[in-house]
C-alpha cells in the first residue's frame, strides 16, 4: 500500500474541522502486523525496508498478537530532534551492518494513522475515528510512539519553528484515507525549503580524484530531466562515499538532461543514468531555474524519479 500524501498549503487552516501535527524529518513507512509474524515495513514506493530497521521488530505490548496496519514516519534523533542526514545511513543497510547501526543510530517509529485493526478496514472511516482508535491502543515504547495532535495550528507552527523542527501537517478530521493519493484534505507547511531532485551526473573533489565533490541534479518533467544545478555543500564523510558507490555503476556516455548544462558545470562531469533521488536544502530557485545555495541532505531510497514526476513538487 502506498501512503496518502499531503499537498503544500498556503495558510494554516483554522476551526474545529482540522487537526494539526508536527511534520517530522524522516522516512514515511507503512507497517503491516499480523497476529503471528514480525512486522512488514514498506517505504512510500512499496519497497521492503524491514531489514533496515531491526530494532522495530521488538513490538510494544499493545501491538503484539494484533492484526493492524499503521502509517507513520521513522526518524533518527540527534540532540532530541529528527535528523534526516543521520537516518540516511540506515536506509540502505542490511545484515550485520544494519544491526550495528541499530545500536549506534537507533530509530523511532512515530505513528499518526491506523488503517486496519484486527481485520477491520479503517480507510473508509474519517480521520477522527482512525485517530481515536490509534490513541486507544496506548502505544508507548522506546521505538514505537504516537505523537500528539493539536487544535491550534498557528501555535504549533510557531512552536515547531522555534524548536528547529521541519514544520506541521494540518488534516481535516473528516478526511478518509486515500492510499497513494495527494489530497487537499491534508496540508503541509514546512519551515525549511528542502526538496527532492534526481542525480544526472557527478564530479570529483578538487585535488582528490577518488572523492565525490558535487552532484548535478535535475527535475523530472514530461519533457525530460531539466537541469537545476550543482550541489557540493554537505557531501562529506560516509554519506558521500556511499552515494559515489551507488552512482558508479550507473555511468553513461552522454548527459541525461533534456536541456543544456552550462559548460562550467559540465566540464569534468561523469554522467549517470537518472535513477537516484537526493534531498537538497536551498534558498529557493533563481530566475535562471537554478537552486540557490544548495546543500545535500541525503539519498531518498524511498523515492524514484517517477514519484517526483507524478507529484510535481517535493515530497
Amino acid at each position: 500500500m502506498r501512503p496518502m500524501l499531503a499537498t503544500r498549503g498556503h495558510h494554516v487552516p483554522h476551526g474545529d474541522d482540522w487537526s494539526h501535527e508536527v511534520k517530522w524529518d524522516g522516512m514515511r513507512i507503512i507497517a503491516e502486523l499480523s497476529r503471528t509474524g514480525a512486522p512488514r515495513l514498506t517505504s512510500r514506493n512499496e519497497n521492503a525496508v524491514t531489514d533496515a530497521f531491526p530494532e522495530l521488530g521488538d513490538l510494544p505490548g499493545a501491538l503484539r498478537r494484533r492484526d493492524v496496519v499503521l502509517d507513520g514516519e521513522v526518524v533518527a534523533l540527534l540532540d532530541g530532534r529528527p535528523d534526516f542526514g543521520a537516518l540516511a545511513s540506515r536506509i540502505h543497510a542490511r545484515g550485520r551492518r544494519s544491526l550495528a547501526l541499530a545500536d549506534a543510530t537507533p530509530v523511532t517509529f512515530l505513528l499518526f494513522d491506523l488503517l486496519r485493526l484486527d481485520g477491520r478496514d479503517l480507510t473508509g472511516e474519517p480521520l477522527s475515528v482512525r485517530r481515536g482508535l490509534l490513541d486507544e491502543l496506548a502505544i508507548s515504547d522506546v521505538h514505537w510512539q504516537v505523537p500528539g495532535t493539536f487544535a491550534d495550528g498557528d501555535a504549533l507552527w510557531h512552536a515547531t519553528e522555534q524548536q528547529g523542527l521541519e514544520g506541521i501537517v494540518s488534516k481535516r478530521l473528516d478526511s478518509r484515507y486515500q492510499p497513494g493519493a495527494r489530497s487537499p484534505h491534508w496540508l503541509k507547511f514546512p519551515h525549511r525549503r528542502r526538496s527532492s531532485w534526481v542525480v544526472g551526473g557527478w564530479r570529483t573533489e578538487v585535488g582528490s580524484p577518488q572523492r565525490l565533490g558535487a552532484v548535478l541534479v535535475g527535475e523530472p518533467t514530461a519533457h525530460g530531466l531539466r537541469y537545476r544545478g550543482r550541489v557540493g555543500s554537505g557531501l562529506t564523510g560516509k554519506a558521500a562515499s556511499a552515494l559515489l558507490e551507488a552512482l558508479t555503476p550507473l555511468a553513461r556516455g552522454t548527459s541525461p538532461f533534456a536541456d543544456a548544462v552550462p559548460k562550467v558545470d559540465a566540464a569534468g562531469t561523469a554522467w549517470v543514468e537518472p535513477r537516484i533521488v537526493v534531498d537538497v536544502e536551498a534558498l529557493g530557485i533563481s530566475d535562471a531555474g537554478r537552486l540557490r545555495q544548495p546543500s545535500f541532505r541525503g539519498v531518498r531510497a524511498d523515492l524514484d524519479p517517477a514519484d517526483l514526476l507524478a507529484q510535481g513538487e517535493e515530497p
